[in-house]
């Protein structure tokens, strides 16, 4: 079956975009947002001195601060308003997700549906200002005591703490209005925006590697043909699924009597996203962040961490590929309950066909939850660790990470859905209008 954005591929059409006034609005509003996004990421927070703070970060690039940077497309190493990114709260919904699967009463407001849902939002938002504030602070002390501040004390203190917290609390707001009035997860498309900014410094510095001898032409061309490659092999397990046949026999409604149905109950390869990848990363990188920090300057026992852990290195390596592994299952469990959903085909008549409903339904679906798990494993480590690899054998930093392919893909592929489904409703809706009219047309001729 072929997915939305293959549909739209073949079927694509910019007149029908261009009829579309709703989508066209939406599309608008995201362009309109994200521009307010990248904007506030070169407006650096008062107080600071620009020089000394690239100077510091220079020595703190290799660690988180550097990952983080990514993301937020530069804003990090300018230091401005939006360093936090949305970082806080894609954290905190993290959180709240893991909480509400060992919570009874989060778990039961769940279960209420949009209330429910409504009230588990608010928790987030709280959790996020509680996140943002504490990040903000580390990040406040950190700028007094490398002697980035140009007048240190409380007021600064105060101030780096109320700009950063506002600016995460912004993007928050930001995210949720396009996700609402836009096209797109919000959030999600402001990593995209962030990433996909930093590419260009990306190429360059590649490019720039090519020019000086550091690594060959030939080397840079194959590191090119592989990107390409890597990001069809991610399209094409980010679509895999397992179907599974589920069954619903006849039934009877007041005097009439409805046929038994047949559908799928999708399960993908890749159940826990780009998460495990980014808590595998942030984990690696905190001893090399801890190092930069530290004053001794990371010559003691945590430089020989952060030297058995740099890139390339086989410990990193194996490490990486074992916290990949690790989330992957964890955060599979959180987000997928085998008894919950067994329990709701059984009280909606629903059966897979040969086993028995309840307890063995479950169990059927945790053993194939298990096994497509393990692939989905192995795909988020093979794309995670190519480039790792790819570096280590052209002794220089390429720039790119299976993280941010991850993310650039899937982010795409949601967004061309989207696109694909406003188009499908607006054609739709012209459908409706013109069977409207034909249908009126022969009573007004009879008037």
């Amino acid at each position: 079956m072929a997915s939305a954005a293959e549909q739209l591929a073949a079927n694509l059409n910019f007149g029908a975009i261009a009829k579309a006034d709703e989508l066209k609005k939406r599309i608008w509003f995201t362009i309109g947002a994200l521009i307010v996004f990248r904007l506030g990421t070169y407006v650096p927070i008062p107080g600071i001195d620009p020089q000394q703070f690239a100077q510091n970060f220079q020595q703190q690039a290799g660690g988180v601060l550097g990952l983080f940077n990514m993301f937020s497309g530069g804003a990090v190493e300018r230091m401005a308003i939006f360093a936090l990114n949305i970082m806080p709260y894609i954290s905190a919904s993290i959180i709240v997700q893991l909480l509400t699967s060992v919570i009874p009463s989060l778990e039961a407001l769940k279960k209420e549906g949009e209330s429910g849902r409504k009230v588990i939002n608010q928790y987030t938002r709280y959790l996020t200002v509680v996140l943002a504030l504490v990040q903000s602070w580390g990040i406040a002390v950190g700028l007094q005591s490398s002697s980035a501040a140009i007048d240190p004390g409380p007021f600064f203190l105060a101030s780096t703490v109320i700009t950063l917290t506002g600016g995460t609390l912004f993007l928050m707001w930001l995210g949720e209005q396009i996700t609402s009035r836009g096209i797109g997860n919000g959030s999600s498309l402001i990593i995209f925006s962030g990433i996909v900014a930093h590419l260009p410094v990306t190429i360059a510095g590649a490019l720039e590697l090519g020019r000086t001898g550091a690594i060959s032409p030939a080397l840079i061309l194959g590191v090119a043909v592989a990107a390409v490659a890597l990001i069809y092999f991610i399209v094409f397990m980010e679509r895999a699924q397992r179907r599974v046949l589920i069954n619903y026999p006849k039934r009877q409604v007041g005097n009439r009597m409805y046929e038994g149905q047949t559908s799928f109950l999708p399960l993908k390869l890749n159940t826990s996203g780009v998460i495990p990848p980014i808590f595998a990363s942030s984990l690696l990188l905190l001893p090399a962040t801890a190092a930069s920090f530290s004053p001794s300057n990371g010559t003691g026992w945590l430089g020989t961490v952060t030297a058995y852990l740099g890139h390339g290195t086989p410990l990193f390596i194996v490490l990486y590929a074992a916290l990949i592994i690790f989330f992957t299952f964890f955060y599979t469990a959180v987000v997928f309950n085998p008894q919950e959903t067994a329990d709701n085909l059984k009280k909606h008549g629903g059966f897979i066909p040969g086993i028995r409903p309840g307890e063995r339904t479950a169990s059927f679906l945790d053993k194939v939850l298990t096994r497509i798990t393990v692939i989905g494993a192995l795909y988020l480590t093979v794309v995670c660790l190519f480039p790792e690899v790819l570096s280590s054998y052209a002794s220089a930093s390429l720039g790119f990470g299976g993280t941010s392919l991850l993310i650039l893909v899937t982010v795409t592929m949601d967004t061309v859905a989207q696109i694909h489904g406003h188009l499908m409703a607006h054609q739709y809706e012209g459908l409706v209008k013109k069977a409207k009219l034909r249908g009126a047309t022969p009573g007004r001729g009879r008037r």
